[in-house]
């Protein structure tokens, strides 16, 4: 059976708080962030610098909720610096039975790493 790729959650237009260079690797972000846009720790993820068009894969991190930590970290620190904008992206591998009822959430965030928006985006079969 074919698996198709499809977006399962993002975070849009969030604003990079910290960088660590030293540290092993990876996207650090708030658990309740997380949480809105249903990703999970160690979840591959799709990294967008909205500032300067550049891509990066890595993982994510969890970072204590309520602080709208978005920490660039390892390698990471080196693709985007403190106040630059991200959208972070998961995806999912679906059978064509459940692209049928999918959908995706996106978070969308306001000053501080606040939550302004959350939708559902459908999976439209045409």
């Amino acid at each position: 059976m074919m698996l198709r790729t499809f977006l399962c959650g993002k975070i849009h237009r969030a604003t990079v708080t910290d960088g660590s260079p030293d540290y092993e690797g990876s996207l650090a972000v708030s658990v309740d962030l997380m949480d809105a846009a249903g990703l999970h720790a160690g979840e591959k993820i799709l990294v967008g610098v909205i500032n300067t068009g550049a891509r990066f894969e890595t993982y994510l991190i969890p970072a204590p909720a309520g602080k709208g930590s978005i920490v660039l970290n390892g390698a990471t620190a080196h693709l985007g610096k403190k106040g630059d904008l991200l959208t972070i992206m998961a995806f999912a591998q679906l059978t064509p039975e459940q692209i049928k009822t999918h959908s995706a959430k996106s978070v969308i965030l306001g000053s501080n790493n606040k939550i302004e928006k959350i939708t559902e985006i459908a999976t439209v079969n045409h």
